[in-house]
């Protein structure tokens, strides 16, 4: 009986615990403290998983890097597994925003430009998450097969279509909108997944402004030049 009440006892505090009301200001700190910290790890975990893979990281490393216990990782994040999910899950989502913003009233060159110059400095500035990208779908995208057969599948029907009333429009000449998207991705995304190789051919990379506006410049003239109408007299 004593055990009984004494276990009773533990999940009431525990339950009191869980539902304690902060005052406004110490909530939204506690608010951003977790949310900061949740970022913690979700950061160490990209930078983990794009050198050595799901498989090849372990969630003691995850942690240390993160600067938090196993257990309070594990607290945020029910499992590796998961953790992975929603670390592509994120990159995906910052790097498939800016072509949700295509729309058919919009100039369709200046749109795909800027589209490219996006993708090219997200190249730049976060590799990683390109790389770990490509590692995944290198593997057959065991994880994450889901989220490109539904919401990116659907995101790019969409574009498809936005792309083929520019063509109908004469804002574009013709050209198969998918290969077109494929390709902004292929090579802006090269630069992030083949950096070591273009350091080793010209002793260069993206961070070094000259050589970051001479790719795009020359990206642009590549994938624009064949699609660009041009007047007629």
């Amino acid at each position: 009986m004593a055990k009984r009440m004494t276990s009773s006892n533990n999940q009431t505090k525990r339950s009191e615990k869980s539902t304690r009301v902060f005052k406004p200001g110490t909530q939204k700190k506690r608010d951003e403290a977790l949310k900061n910290k949740r970022q913690r790890i979700m950061n160490a975990a990209l930078t983990l998983f794009a050198k050595y893979g799901v498989n090849g990281t372990t969630v003691e490393q995850i942690a240390e890097a993160g600067e938090v216990s196993k257990s309070n990782l594990l607290y945020y994040f029910a499992s590796k597994e998961q953790l992975y999910i929603e670390v592509i899950q994120h990159l995906l989502e910052v790097w498939l925003r800016p072509l949700k913003s295509f729309e058919t009233h919009q100039d369709a060159i200046a749109t795909l430009s800027e589209y490219i110059d996006i993708k090219l400095k997200l190249s730049r500035d976060h590799p990683a998450e390109s790389k770990l990208f490509c590692m995944e779908v290198v593997q057959g995208a065991p994880l994450l097969l889901n989220e490109l057969e539904s919401p990116l599948c659907e995101l790019v029907e969409a574009k498809v279509k936005v792309i083929n009333s520019w063509i109908e429009q004469g804002k574009l000449l013709p050209v198969d909108p998918y290969h077109l998207i494929f390709s902004i991705w292929a090579i802006t995304q090269h630069y992030a997944d083949f950096n070591v190789q273009i350091n080793a051919v010209t002793g260069k990379d993206l961070h070094q402004p000259a050589f970051f506006n001479s790719a795009l410049k020359s990206v642009k003239q590549l994938i624009l030049g064949g699609i660009t109408p041009r007047m007629t007299i």
